[in-house]
């Protein structure tokens, strides 16, 4: 297998399938999504006329070959998965071992692969096992979190204790095994941490012992238990009067999760600061795990640029602005849900009449919000409290519909076995963010002016995510200093959702970039097609085709939709060892 140097060695509800409708829709929408919807199917399929076939019958080439790519994709999700036995995750060295050769082997097989007389449809789904194979690679060598993050770990048991009692029927069993797991699997934690990381471990000891008012998945109480350790003390209190049967395994639990605090307390100050990768490991998993067309210089110029762009914008529209009240926050529950489901009527009502994408038949009447009500957001809210419970619009354009919700609804409907369970963050975080100021442009925010203040407060912070997470993984800032950086530089924010934001991109580097690289990444191919198609370009029709071919690198997308090489052919290259034939 091919590596290149900068890695480095050593111990790093399935949905409905989706129906699009064209019923209702003017005669030139019909035209175009049925054009724009034969494309796609043939685009996926890499037959043209295919719509009708399916996808895992007809290899875009060689039968066999693509078959068993097909097959090395699967073996690589598997591998994805976390095996347990009777509950414990299996994070041993032997399974690590194990995992490591399962994943070099795929490699070997994938190489051994020729899919050069491949259609580009084809050629994409090959690069995209490529990527997934590569990530696994780069979870091995260089994050390690079985070795190196606490917090790995506490995942593992943090959410046995949300659970309403009594535990009964099928349920019961599933969770009392969970619950007395817990202490075998933090025993294993201590075994296997030889390398833990001082911050993870930071964030780890703050998760145990404090509610940061973000949640973690939490079921809602009016006075949360703190932290991890405060929920297994307040099961352990619910199980005495409720569930007596189960209280000695919980109190088993928690000691198991207060012995962790104790040991990782103790081992801290022998634990290496910084939980950075590196730039020559952040720029690997750039170009060979994410296929961006760019490296971390590049990314973090742009990033820099697109921030101090918002930054103007919300400057110009708070002083044309400066006349009017601020928007009132939301007071209860009730009216938080009045407000999204306003601001969803108001974004499929601009969908429909500027025709701005396809909607399914089968689109469920409200689509849920991901910021929920609190009274504590009386007093302490933060920062998507504050953005959300002013005006719930921008939230929800970017969670909910067409963001994440309707997004991956489509995705999981591409009648492609390669390209149905992908998730390219970049894409996907991309999409959310492009569309947040697409609606802007297109008007959402006119009847409500002040709200196009907070969209582009909601931009700012997407874009420091990219300084900050650069800075943090070359070792220039520690997760404080990068916190401090996005407290000062962006509206609302605050210490609670600082951290818990940093330590996703610590602990899956590239994911805070993905939001505006991907936004700049659909623009461009935006422009492109507009710029090759000229007055017969149609916004809806590229919004259908982006969405139709999968949560795949828009690298791929760009690929297939123009032909342009220029992005591609290094990673053909390096994943195939030829140059890309035209």
């Amino acid at each position: 297998m091919r590596q290149n140097g900068s890695i480095r060695s050593g111990a790093g509800a399935s949905q409905p399938p989706v129906r699009w409708t064209l019923a209702g829709a003017s005669p030139r929408s019909v035209r175009r999504r049925a054009a724009c919807l034969a494309l796609v199917a043939g685009v996926l399929l890499g037959v043209p006329g295919a719509a009708a076939q399916s996808p895992a019958r007809t290899a875009p080439g060689s039968d066999r070959g693509w078959d068993r790519l097909v097959e090395l994709n699967e073996e690589l999700i598997a591998l994805r998965q976390t095996r347990r036995d009777e509950g414990v995750p299996r994070f041993g060295p032997a399974a690590v071992a194990a995992r490591a050769d399962a994943v070099e082997e795929i490699h070997a097989r994938l190489q051994a692969l020729d899919p050069s007389a491949w259609s580009v449809s084809g050629k994409v789904d090959y690069l995209l096992v490529w990527a997934r194979a590569n990530a696994l690679t780069f979870e091995h060598r260089v994050t390690r979190p079985w070795s190196t993050d606490p917090l790995l770990y506490l995942d593992q048991v943090q959410r046995v204790p949300y659970v309403d009692l009594p535990v009964e029927g099928g349920e019961a069993e599933r969770w009392r095994a969970s619950l007395r797991a817990v202490p075998t699997t933090l025993a294993q934690a201590r075994d296997n941490l030889t390398e833990a990381n001082g911050e993870l471990a930071d964030l780890a000891l703050f998760h145990l012992s404090n509610f940061d008012g973000v949640g973690q998945g939490q079921p809602y109480r009016d006075e949360p238990p703190e932290g991890t350790i405060g929920w297994y003390r307040d099961l352990c209190d619910r199980l005495a009067s409720e569930q007596p049967n189960d209280l000695e395994a919980c109190r088993a639990a928690l000691d198991a999760v207060e012995g962790y605090r104790d040991w990782l307390q103790a081992r801290r100050p022998q634990m290496p600061a910084s939980a950075g990768i590196g730039t020559d490991n952040l720029e690997w998993y750039f170009r060979n795990v994410r296929l961006l067309p760019w490296g971390v210089d590049e990314i973090a110029l742009l990033g820099e640029r697109e921030f101090h762009r918002f930054r103007t914008a919300y400057e110009i529209v708070r002083n044309r602005d400066r006349g009017l009240p601020p928007l009132p926050l939301t007071t209860s529950a009730e009216e938080h849900e009045a407000r999204t489901r306003e601001a969803e009527r108001q974004i499929l009502e601009m969908i429909r009449e500027q025709e701005l994408l396809t909607l399914p038949d089968d689109l469920p009447e409200a689509f849920d919000t991901d910021v929920f009500w609190s009274p504590r957001a009386l007093t302490d809210r933060h920062f998507w409290e504050e953005i959300q419970f002013r005006n719930a619009l921008n939230n929800h354009i970017h969670a909910s519909v067409p963001g994440h919700r309707f997004d991956g609804r489509l995705a999981r409907s591409v009648d492609n076995p390669i390209r149905s369970g992908y998730g390219d963050s970049s894409r996907a975080e991309g999409w959310a963010t492009y569309i947040e100021e697409m609606f802007v442009l297109a008007g959402l925010t006119d009847d409500v002016p002040q709200a196009e203040e907070l969209f582009y407060v909601a931009l700012m912070k997407r874009a420091s995510r990219i300084y900050a997470e650069a800075k943090m993984h070359s070792g220039e800032f520690g997760l404080d200093e990068a916190n401090r950086y996005m407290i000062d530089y962006v509206p609302y924010m605050e210490p609670d959702l600082g951290r818990y934001d940093l330590a996703g991109y610590l602990r899956r580097p590239g994911s805070g970039s993905g939001y505006i690289i991907g936004k700049i990444q659909l623009e461009e191919l935006l422009s492109e097609r507009a710029l090759e198609m000229g007055p017969e370009f149609d916004l809806g029709a590229f919004h259908d085709d982006v969405l139709g071919r999968g949560m795949i690198p828009l690298t791929l997308i760009r690929w297939e939709m123009t032909g342009a090489t220029d992005e591609v052919a290094p990673l053909w290259l390096e994943a195939t060892g030829e140059a890309l034939g035209r």
